[in-house]
């Protein structure tokens, strides 16, 4: 790749809209910008100007004369000179803001042109920027240029690409504070203490001979646990942050006519499901995505589980039961009217090593008559599988919607545990990031070994330098062209 040249791309969606943007990155980008251009005053950085968008190829005859455009160079015949010649054509007007160098995106000097949203425009600039020496942006070249022109490490560079996929707002700030440096800031404390404990033994091995003191096993021992702890809690984050990142599936489970697909439909907060008196309605999976606590929610709303009466609701209970298998946590309902029964039972089992919420529904039908009943639901202390005992137990009525605010709740709690506090300093969302902090863990496992072994202080440098280059492989310090170029291919053109 080569960053001396000029690219091009347009940089917002493909389809129609109110408005596009194609962008110019690169030395000649103002130079290839400005004949396309009818500008009223010349460019200047950070400042938007409005102006036409022409063709410079085209020509057209005086105002009123009824000649047609003209191609000025495929023009054989001999130049009227006693004819005023109007203008080249404008195609639209448009919105330029040029960025000049450093102070850009990529530190090139940088042209956007916002025009309207026709696809024929947006390509049009394209190609004319193509005809004056520019080249098609690779996907992620923007950003590329960024991190390779030290604009942004590779942490916050990902997070552009995190910012752009978010599905709700709470992603959007993850991501913003990411690139913010969050996970950087985070990283930043503990490199340092690793370097200067390489340095330290470094000294000790190079001034041998100049009766420069070494230090003990028990400092060394205690400086590693130092660099271990912080990384250690920094690795526990990613079970918080791969589900920020990521959203989770929850199933919804239970028997025939204990109101899944009512409480599916009131966490959806729309008539998503099909709901009838009868029971087994629900033959097929149906899933709808949702936002709880800015986390993405898979819901699936499975058919009910009981002995199929025919093919059909056979296929749909093997189908309910691979949904359970998958997801990341269980919505186990039961009718609160009703002792369990042996379907109830044995599904409980089934979740008894899942993460699982155990709901009581119907509970608008728990009234003085038969409220003895719904207190036996769950049968006595003795008789209740383990899920029960383990599992947080909320009470709901997906007819008038109580207790689903609580419920959202517990699903919430079982998503971000203890590490919602976690936002403001960092955490891992990335499975690659996650890897190479475990990748470090590793190797200063080995080298604890080695201090307890004895071995010399030049062999266990090497487990530190192991430990090192993973960490600085998580900002670029280190990275591979290869990996940088399989991050940088999963961005959008033209960003």
């Amino acid at each position: 790749m080569n960053l001396d040249d000029t690219i091009v791309a347009i940089a917002t969606p493909p389809g129609r809209g109110g408005i596009g943007v194609v962008r110019l990155a690169g030395p000649e980008a103002r130079a290839i910008a400005q004949p396309m251009l009818r500008l009223k005053r010349p460019l200047e950085p950070a400042r938007a100007v409005r102006c036409d968008l022409i063709d410079p190829h085209i020509e057209t005859a005086s105002v009123g004369t009824g000649i047609r455009p003209v191609p000025a160079e495929r023009s054989s015949a001999p130049v009227d000179t006693t004819t005023t010649q109007a203008p080249p054509a404008r195609i639209d007007e448009v919105v330029v803001t040029y960025f000049a160098k450093p102070h850009s995106y990529t530190t090139d000097d940088i042209v956007e042109i916002s025009a309207h949203g026709s696809p024929v425009v947006l390509r049009h600039i394209v190609e004319l920027s193509l005809a004056r020496g520019a080249r098609l942006a690779e996907p992620g070249e923007f950003t590329m240029r960024a991190f390779l022109n030290g604009r942004l490490d590779l942490t916050q560079a990902e997070a552009v690409r995190d910012l752009i996929d978010s599905q709700t707002l709470f992603q959007a700030k993850v991501a913003a504070q990411q690139l913010e440096g969050a996970l950087s800031n985070r990283l930043k404390p503990i490199k340092q203490k690793l370097v200067d404990l390489i340095a330290l033994l470094e000294a000790g091995i190079d001034f041998a001979e100049d009766d420069i003191s070494v230090a003990p096993d028990a400092t060394i021992l205690d400086r590693i646990a130092q660099i271990k702890n912080p990384l250690m809690q920094l690795a526990a984050t990613f079970t918080y942050g791969k589900i920020v990142h990521q959203g989770l599936t929850l199933a919804i489970v239970g028997r025939p006519n204990v109101g899944k697909s009512s409480l599916f439909n009131r966490l959806v907060e729309r008539e998503r499901a099909i709901v009838t008196a009868q029971p087994g309605t629900t033959r097929d999976l149906v899933s709808e995505t949702v936002a709880i606590g800015g986390i993405p929610v898979e819901l699936v709303d499975t058919a009910g589980i009981r002995r199929a009466l025919d093919e059909a609701e056979s296929i749909g209970i093997k189908k309910s039961m691979e949904a359970l298998a998958d997801a990341d946590l269980v919505l186990v309902v039961i009718d609160k009217t009703q002792p369990l029964n042996e379907e109830d039972q044995e599904l409980l089992r089934q979740v008894e090593a899942r993460p699982a919420i155990i709901v009581e529904n119907k509970s608008d039908l728990l009234g003085t008559s038969n409220a003895h009943v719904g207190t036996a639901a769950l049968g006595r202390p003795a008789e209740r599988s383990s899920a029960t005992r383990t599992s947080p137990i909320i009470r709901t009525s997906a007819l008038t919607g109580e207790g689903i605010p609580a419920l959202r709740a517990a699903i919430l709690q079982h998503v971000a545990g203890d590490f919602s506090t976690q936002l403001e300093t960092g955490f891992l969302t990335s499975v690659r990031h996650q890897k190479l902090v475990n990748d470090a863990l590793t190797s200063l496992a080995a080298a604890i070994n080695a201090v307890a072994a004895r071995v010399p202080h030049e062999m266990l440098l090497l487990d530190l330098y192991a430990s090192l280059r993973p960490l600085d492989e998580i900002t670029g310090a280190t990275t591979t062209d290869d990996i940088l170029n399989l991050i940088f291919s999963t961005f959008c053109i033209g960003k």
